[in-house]
């Protein structure tokens, strides 16, 4: 029997106490029961997202979040404002288009972050911009994009700032009212340490008088009647119900620990993660890394087998690269239930796997690295 490791940039492992709770005997969601479980949730939401704002919940994936926020504030041939450096940052964009938006682009190559002074200057040259939208934590490449800085910016124009942190909430500083942020989007199946199939979304006032012009079309997406169902403890809905209790656990759990303490967790993490890359001899991928996953190129001629061999014969299940860097990059992610001992297991099997596919490594070098980072502490 094999044991496995889930050390992907989701969906990530899920905590005993959180799994239980979807064993329990479902509830009828139109039940004062469920309405005060699902109030403890938006409450506690509001906590990770660091918001006063309301943040509504749906059955879907990050995706459908990232398409409430596109269908609720925009009309046909609006203009708006995509600064990606990456897959996720990209996909922006393919559903800006799909809605007849009209798109400009301040993207960035792949690896690199996201340039403030772009973004200022596309806003100074587009008056008539409605939107822009980016990511926080981009986990195709591993980096992180400033986005308080971005806030500042785009604070000063008519312009929302909409981010996808679906990644990086709850396991890297994110502050949605700090950092002037209109509307974040995120789910359940990273920081949260919860299985796929919840969204999130928050709006901001400012985001909300958007809502009031949106001309393109919404049914299951239109944000008003999330607004509408959250006043009476409810969703609009049939919500996925077990996921919801479950939540509720999850959120206990990050509350006991702290979100500053989380933080500085996943710091204390990615630390030693690149540090074990650094020691193995590959060389970290993008420039400015989150600390939500760690990237490392790795030779073209074995970099397609990394992953492969990894998972079937150690159980441990790391990412590869997507798109262009497929097979030129491997993702070790160190977010939501993800602790030390994981970590050291992970490079410890990453080390063997290498060695075995001819990549000339020092057996033990990169444990070493990793467990001087996490006593570093």
């Amino acid at each position: 029997m094999q044991k496995h490791y889930l050390l992907t940039p989701g969906p990530t492992p899920i905590p005993p106490e959180v799994a239980l709770k979807e064993a329990l005997p479902i509830l009828h969601h139109r039940t004062n029961e469920f309405g005060t479980i699902y109030k403890d949730v938006v409450e506690g939401l509001k906590y990770v997202f660091q918001t006063k704002n309301e943040v509504y919940l749906l059955a879907a994936s990050g995706t459908g979040s990232m398409e409430m926020a596109i269908a609720n504030l925009l009309s046909p041939d609006d203009e708006i404002i995509v600064a990606s450096c990456g897959n996720f940052g990209d996909r922006w964009i393919k559903i800006a288009q799909s809605y007849g938006v009209n798109v400009i682009s301040t993207s960035v190559e792949w690896g690199k972050v996201v340039n403030p002074a772009e973004i200022e200057k596309a806003l100074k040259e587009n008056p008539n911009v409605k939107a822009v939208y980016t990511t926080f934590t981009e986990t195709s490449t591993g980096v992180v994009n400033d986005i308080k800085k971005i806030g500042e910016v785009v604070a000063k124009t008519n312009a929302v700032l909409v981010v996808d942190a679906i990644s990086g909430l709850a396991g890297q500083e994110f502050r949605t009212d700090d950092w002037k942020i209109d509307v974040v989007v995120s789910g359940s199946q990273k920081g949260f340490m919860l299985a796929p199939g919840l969204a999130f979304i928050s709006f901001s006032e400012k985001a909300w008088k958007l809502t009031e012009a949106s001309k393109l079309p919404k049914f299951y997406f239109d944000i008003k009647k999330y607004k509408k169902s959250y006043a009476t403890n409810e969703t609009p809905f049939t919500p996925p119900v077990t996921l919801i209790v479950a939540l509720q656990e999850s959120i206990r759990l990050i509350k006991e620990r702290g979100i500053e303490n989380m933080w500085n967790d996943y710091k204390l993490l990615a630390k030693a993660a690149r540090s074990a890359m650094k020691a193995l001899g590959l060389e970290l991928f993008g420039e400015v890394p989150c600390e939500v996953v760690t990237s490392a190129c790795v030779p073209t001629e074995i970099g397609g087998k990394i992953v492969k061999t990894l998972r079937e014969k150690y159980g441990v299940s790391i990412a590869g690269g997507q798109g262009n860097l497929k097979g030129k990059i491997i993702r070790f992610a160190h977010m939501g239930y993800i602790g030390k001992a994981d970590l050291l297991v992970g490079f410890a099997c990453l080390e063997m796997t290498l060695a075995e596919l001819g990549f000339n490594v020092e057996k033990g070098k990169a444990v070493a690295a990793a467990e001087a980072a996490l006593l570093d502490s």
